[in-house]
């Protein structure tokens, strides 16, 4: 199973100002609101991006960034787009399967998550991830 265009494209009909990749981090949708300021597509991609390529939300990277900088820096710009680790990017996973990742920027950090939390939720999409040092496909 894979995330496709028309799936992207319901999950940004469902949240405006967002970015869906697909699950090796390449770009399948990105819309901007009219009124959204000029980074914010950037920076949804960057949320969007790292949460495909992680295979985690990037509020779970938080932790890694914090107890270990130096290396959180420099894997942070080995990708295509940076890595980040903040609220907004959500995992696309459907029956444990890694689809894509979804990113939305605008609002505050906490906004930004609970749309991709409820839309992610609303289309059937799992929430539910395991935590660092587990089963990584979990």
């Amino acid at each position: 199973m894979r995330i496709g265009l028309s799936a992207a494209e319901e999950i940004v009909d469902a949240a405006l100002s967002v970015a869906v990749v697909d699950a090796g981090g390449f770009l399948l949708v990105v819309k901007r609101a009219d009124a959204a300021r000029p980074l914010t597509p950037n920076i949804a991609i960057a949320k969007a991006y790292t949460s495909a390529v992680m295979e985690r939300p990037t509020t779970m990277l938080k932790p890694w960034a914090e107890s270990n900088p130096g290396f959180f820096a420099q894997l942070s710009t080995m990708g295509a787009q940076p890595i980040v680790a903040t609220e907004g990017g959500v995992t696309v996973k459907r029956d444990g399967e890694i689809l894509g990742g979804l990113g939305v920027s605008g609002g505050t950090g906490a906004e930004d998550q609970r749309i991709c939390e409820e839309v992610l939720g609303a289309l059937g999409y799992q929430l539910e991830f395991q935590a660092w040092g587990g089963n990584r496909r979990g």
